[in-house]
């Protein structure tokens, strides 16, 4: 069974996103889409915010920030 994560990212696209997992795994798409969303609409609701929440399988891989 496919489990679901919430990712913090980059909310323009950067290279370097400096991802992080919010939360713990979820079971259901559904559900995961739904705090994500919810989490956007508080903090995230202007296009013009540095930080967004992303839906992802449970295997994804965690985008690094920049390091010199």
């Amino acid at each position: 069974m496919t489990k679901w994560r919430i990712v913090e990212t980059d909310n323009f696209g950067g290279d370097y996103p400096d991802e992080s997992f919010v939360g713990p795994p979820f079971q259901s798409q559904a559900v995961a889409q739904k705090i994500a969303d919810l989490i956007n609409g508080e903090f995230a609701h202007d296009s013009h915010k540095p930080r967004y929440w992303k839906v992802v399988e449970g295997d994804y891989k965690l985008q690094p920030g920049f390091e010199p």
